[in-house]
């Protein structure tokens, strides 16, 4: 009798040995990460058609003050404020402050942390040591008090806010590509590069920064959730966006006197920031581990 192997099985070759087939490891796909990726694509969603949508303008009185949620109208589904505003109408306007806040500050960390860690970390000596000690002496300085400092100088608005916050991120950014830079520069294709005669401006658009940008990609996200819990912080502190336009922060510091009576007015800015700020943490750590090539090599 002969037996036929169904699952994978050797294979044999008349020149050598049999080579064993190996099948390929299955991915274990996360639920809580794609819950994640729906959250964030809901409120992206609910901050660019806030206008369009079935929902009262922020300011706009829609019932009595302090109202606990219900199910009567969509106005009222989250409750109202202590001036009688849809709390569902400021957290949806309230998404564009923090989102336009997080992203653009992000981006523009990003863009300046990439262009001196590239320099850096390509180029070492002298230029190298110039950009460590900035980004050692703005390490040095403490964030919260450079953010109070320059929001008491300057009116309260979101670029205001913004650039402080894209200072704060320019050191983190800096430090992840530098030391990218570097591991990818002593590889074996930006040798040969090198040896082709490709000039540094070249090797570091053509060969480095594309390697170098993944893992400044998935590192975003979470760069973008600690901005926006920093921008919360701020406008807590009465330094963020003036009112009234309505930030999560800014929700948070107007109820903070009714949390022993109205809980709700707190709890409920509190976890969208929670699920904001841990949803993109979540996309982070899975973006990092799907793209970032350092990981993976």
């Amino acid at each position: 009798m002969s037996t036929v192997a169904t699952t994978a099985s050797p294979q044999s070759d008349a020149s050598g040995p049999a080579i064993p087939v190996v099948p390929e490891a299955r991915r274990k796909r996360s639920v809580v990460v794609y819950l994640c990726y729906g959250w964030l694509g809901l409120i992206i969603l609910g901050a660019i058609f806030a206008s369009v949508l079935p929902i009262a303008d922020y300011d706009e009185a829609v019932g009595s003050s302090r109202l606990v949620p219900g199910l009567g109208s969509l106005d009222l589904l989250l409750g109202t404020d202590s001036y009688g505003r849809s709390m569902l109408s400021r957290i949806v306007y309230g998404a564009q402050v923090s989102l336009v806040v997080g992203t653009a500050a992000g981006l523009l960390g990003c863009v300046v942390g990439t262009l001196l860690g590239t320099i850096g970390g390509y180029f070492r000596g002298r230029i190298d040591w110039f950009v460590t000690l900035i980004t050692d002496s703005m390490l040095a300085f403490p964030p919260l008090i450079m953010l109070l400092t320059l929001t008491s100088m300057l009116s309260p608005s979101v670029p205001t806010i913004t650039v402080g916050l894209a200072i704060v991120t320019v050191p983190t950014f800096t430090r992840l590509t530098r030391a990218t830079t570097i591991s990818w520069s002593s590889r074996e294709f930006v040798r040969a590069a090198k040896n082709m005669g490709a000039g540094p401006f070249r090797i570091l658009t053509r060969e480095i920064l594309p390697n170098v940008l993944p893992t400044l990609g998935a590192y975003f996200p979470i760069v973008v959730a600690a901005m926006i819990v920093a921008e919360g912080s701020l406008s807590f502190l009465g330094l963020g966006v003036p009112p009234p336009q309505p930030s999560w922060g800014g929700m948070i510091d107007d109820a903070k006197n009714s949390l022993a009576t109205n809980p709700h007015l707190v709890f409920i800015p509190a976890a969208v920031i929670f699920l904001t700020v841990f949803s993109l943490n979540q996309v982070g750590d899975h973006l990092r581990h799907r793209f970032d090539r350092t990981m993976q090599d």
